[in-house]
């Protein structure tokens, strides 16, 4: 059954906006999972234990598509899971009636759902080509066109058509992907033991001495940033200034995902 829930932007096939703003329960084992679609995916320990699991599996990311056809939701950005965010892939497939019909985890912290809904029964019902607005039909007509006259290569034609379904908004940018993954944490400064942690910070070590040698050999001043180990820092009550606010946003890098 459908419960009301907070609507945000549909993107994709109109006719799924009926989706928008309800939320779909399935109960497996202990857990019961929570499918909202444009929303998140929840899942919640059904056990009387003091510290019971209840958490987030993914929020509305991007669609997966293959071949034009829109083949599954993907819900990223949950909860840590060790090194990373769980995250989830919903498959819409014909059903009755729209229901959760299955939650698996195939690999750690991924985990799988079967939503059946008898929107996507028509055999066009998940093209994304009808979905478009007409000015971005007109581009993937002229895309195809210059691909057909080798006009383009295979390779430039995919930048194409993924750059089309970004500002379809179909899509997540590169960039818009990796501030995301930024904000969840970077799994890649996580270490298996403390011997490979000691020995990044002794290439680091390396690294910054080398860097301090070329500011002197430059006769550019350089000094080591006074330590505020005061209590109040501590506890993170101490406002952050312009400066430190300003580095902390980082500088967000490329990562695609490819249709």
């Amino acid at each position: 059954m459908g419960l009301s829930v907070w609507r945000s932007p549909l993107l994709g096939p109109a006719h799924l906006s009926r989706l928008s703003g309800k939320c779909f329960s399935l109960v497996e084992s202990m857990y019961k999972y929570e499918l909202c679609p444009f929303h998140n995916v929840t899942q919640h320990e059904q056990t009387f234990r003091w510290n019971a699991y209840s958490g987030i599996l993914g929020i509305w990311h991007e669609w997966e598509i293959t071949n034009g056809t829109f083949r599954g939701m993907w819900m990223r950005d949950g909860d840590s899971c060790r090194s990373q965010s769980r995250q989830s892939k919903v498959e819409l497939t014909c059903g009755k009636s729209n229901r959760l019909a299955h939650v698996s985890e195939p690999s750690t912290c991924v985990y799988a759902l079967t939503f059946e809904t008898p929107l996507v029964c028509h055999p066009h019902s998940l093209l994304v080509y009808p979905a478009l607005p007409a000015a971005l039909q007109q581009r993937w007509d002229q895309v195809e066109q210059d691909l057909a006259d080798e006009l383009i290569t295979s390779q430039g034609y995919a930048k194409l058509l993924r750059a089309l379904l970004e500002d379809a908004g179909y899509l997540r940018s590169s960039e818009e992907s990796e501030s995301a993954q930024q904000e969840g944490g970077t799994p890649g400064l996580a270490f298996e033991n403390l011997e490979d942690c000691s020995r990044a910070h002794k290439e680091l070590s390396k690294e910054v001495e080398r860097l301090r040698n070329v500011l002197t050999q430059h006769g550019i001043p350089h000094t080591k940033p006074a330590v505020d180990t005061s209590n109040s820092e501590l506890l993170g009550t101490k406002a952050p200034t312009d400066r430190t606010a300003e580095q902390l946003r980082g500088d967000p890098g490329l990562q695609g995902n490819l249709l």
